[in-house]
């Protein structure tokens, strides 16, 4: 038995990958037939069932902020049968070209972080390319680089220095769940909504939007792991 994940029902060989247990739930109304309570443990609500989309097993996975948290979900993951991974979250957007609402799938994340570099990643950590591919694909947009940063708040000071690395937006999991997947035979990609542009001032999603912007990452992923 994994320490922090108490699983209640088989883990799907395939899961998507939230950070709030809020937008587990969500997902798992949305997406599942019947879905079944996953995990409870220590608040990292999880769910399990046949997706409506294609009717093979898939589980909703609620990870907590921050790559600590995820670098131990998904480690007991992998240990349980994890094999494909998807993060779904959100994402502060670092140039004008990207507006609140926009999706953003990552082949790459600066690791800006410590739990990624903690992890190995040296500089940079990769996605699953075929993965990423079929995300974009999905999704209808081109592939980015983003960053992921340890802090929320105050990241203003940095903006230069990772766009002049080709960031497009700042989050905090994606290098970790690419550095805890990578050499362990478990593909990973990320798919991001913009919650928030950090250029001129704050503007962020209201709750509505992030609604509507969590259920559309799950149906966007769902659709790439069909492919």
């Amino acid at each position: 038995m994994p320490i922090h994940v108490h699983p209640t029902a088989e883990l799907a060989p395939r899961a998507l990958l939230p950070g709030d247990p809020g937008r587990a739930l969500a997902l798992a109304q949305v997406l599942l037939d019947e879905p079944r309570m996953f995990n409870h443990n220590r608040g990292l609500w999880g769910y399990t069932g046949p997706a409506k989309a294609d009717g093979r097993p898939l589980t909703i996975q609620s990870t907590g902020i921050g790559g600590p948290s995820a670098a131990i979900v998904v480690h007991e993951l992998i240990e349980l049968g994890l094999e494909v991974a998807i993060r779904v979250g959100t994402c502060g957007a670092l140039v004008p070209e990207l507006a609140l609402g926009d999706l953003v799938v990552a082949c790459d994340a600066l690791a800006e972080d410590g739990a990624s570099r903690g992890l190995g990643a040296d500089g940079r950590a990769a996605a699953d390319p075929s993965l990423t591919d079929a995300l974009a694909a999905a999704a209808g947009v081109r592939t980015e680089t983003v960053v992921s940063h340890d802090l929320f708040y105050d990241p203003a000071d940095r903006i230069a220095a990772w766009t002049g690395q080709g960031a497009v937006a700042v989050e905090m999991e994606a290098a970790t769940l690419f550095a805890a997947c990578a050499g362990r035979g478990v593909r990973a990609g990320c798919l991001l909504a913009v919650s928030d542009t950090l250029l001129g001032g704050r503007d962020r999603l209201d709750h509505e939007g992030l609604v509507a912007a969590g259920e559309r990452l799950g149906v966007v992923a769902v659709e790439a792991l069909s492919a």
